[in-house]
């Protein structure tokens, strides 16, 4: 297999992978987790400082098997039953009692969280205290990046600076592009990259939970009950835009159930995925060509995202959906030029939303832009495409350019404005 290739299914498996529960508290629940296995004793008292954009993104998002919200009980669940081998599904076995015991620590004024200064989006310190005993665990760049580790004041571990890079630089120095991630999706031998058959999996199953069960807002069940009332069509579109939204209720709703995220976020792993595969279904493709079509759209839109901060004001589910897009064009049998077009459709469509914390009406935002990548792709596949308008330039790379530049540098005051009104 080409030397690129092997980078590229590098990247994909690096930040493509399962995740319990939104990744902001679940970072902290991490970090506690492998805190607690530095101490010899359970912890009597936690502290947790994390990055304003970590704190915005789990002020409120449930955390999947405690029925509650927020930091606190992510970090107390985390030092009290989390599995430290466990990644991102860190909190996959935690229990009500346990849940209970952590809620304890809580009620006792013993688990403090607080906003720190640092210029690290993805940022995480956690401490444990029992006794005389402190451990220290600080998470860096990325939601399971530990960047350090400290007992009773001494380094026990450092990461070096290749350990610590920022995921949203991860396609630095790599030859990357659209058109090669194309090319490469529709030529890298299947059995390399069966394995992303995974996320539809894992993501069908979030989004049946969600069609099943009453979670967060009800997105997708609200369709569902307007499509049995007549009030609107199950069409491919409205297919999608349900099933999608449902998956995504499911997620922000604390189901116990993972996603399979996309650089650290599961709700774009889902827009990702859920139209992509629905596509499929439509025009009955092969197991092989959903495949390429799932690994087009999840490292498309790692792509465009290493483009900006890996948290921002930017709701990133704009340009997923754009790549999720150029797969779904690819599905119908369209050209790559075309492909092109539906990622230049949504990104005009949809950029314009912003972040303002990870909650149960991401599913809504998920929605919007699934909606915007089904009328994209039927759009591209007539040859009709936004060019030269706006931030959407004539080229591809050059649009995908333009994002990065409005998101690191003109969003920065727009996050902070956002912080500043959840925070009060």
């Amino acid at each position: 297999m080409k030397p690129l290739w092997q980078q590229y299914i590098q990247i994909i498996n690096q930040v493509v992978k399962p995740a319990l529960g939104c990744t902001e508290p679940i970072a902290a629940a991490y970090a506690a987790a492998v805190a607690r296995t530095l101490l010899p004793i359970e912890p009597e008292s936690i502290a947790v400082q994390v990055s304003d954009n970590l704190y915005k993104n789990s002020m409120g998002v449930y955390v999947p098997g405690t029925g509650k919200i927020g930091l606190a009980i992510a970090a107390a669940a985390g030092a009290l039953a989390g599995n430290a081998e466990a990644g991102l599904e860190v909190l996959a076995n935690v229990t009500p009692e346990q849940v209970t015991k952590a809620q304890t620590l809580i009620d006792a004024g013993k688990v403090k969280v607080e906003r720190t200064e640092t210029d690290e989006f993805i940022y995480c310190c956690v401490t444990l205290t029992a006794g005389e005993q402190e451990a220290m665990v600080k998470i860096c760049g990325g939601h399971t990046l530990i960047a350090e580790k400290r007992l009773n004041g001494e380094l026990v571990f450092t990461a070096d600076s290749a350990q610590a890079k920022a995921t949203g630089s991860i396609c630095d120095g790599i030859d990357i592009n659209i058109e090669s991630i194309y090319r490469f999706a529709q030529e890298v031998p299947f059995e390399e990259i069966q394995f992303i058959l995974k996320a539809s999996e894992l993501n069908s199953k979030l989004s049946d939970e969600g069609m099943s069960k009453p979670y967060g807002l009800e997105v997708g069940r609200t369709m569902k009950n307007g499509i049995a009332a007549g009030i609107i069509g199950e069409d491919l579109l409205n297919k999608i835009v349900m099933l999608t939204a449902a998956a995504s209720d499911a997620r922000m709703g604390g189901a116990n159930l993972p996603a399979m995220s996309n650089l650290g976020s599961g709700n774009q792993g889902i827009a990702a995925t859920i139209p992509v595969v629905i596509t499929a279904q439509c025009y009955k493709v092969s197991e092989e060509k959903l495949a390429r079509a799932l690994i087009m759209s999840h490292l498309g839109a790692i792509y465009i995202k290493s483009h900006y901060p890996p948290l921002s004001a930017f709701c990133g589910n704009t340009v997923t959906s754009a790549a999720a897009s150029m797969a779904m064009v690819y599905l119908a049998g369209g050209s790559f030029e075309q492909s092109c077009y539906a990622i230049q459709n949504v990104i005009s469509d949809s950029s314009g939303m912003v972040c303002d914390g990870a909650k149960a009406s991401c599913a809504m935002k998920v929605s919007t832009s699934s909606s915007a990548a089904v009328r994209s792709f039927l759009m591209a596949l007539s040859s009709q495409n936004v060019s030269g308008q706006g931030i959407i330039a004539k080229d591809v790379e050059k649009t995908i350019k333009n994002i990065g530049k409005m998101v690191l540098n003109g969003m920065s005051s727009t996050d902070v404005t956002i912080i500043n009104i959840m925070s009060e």
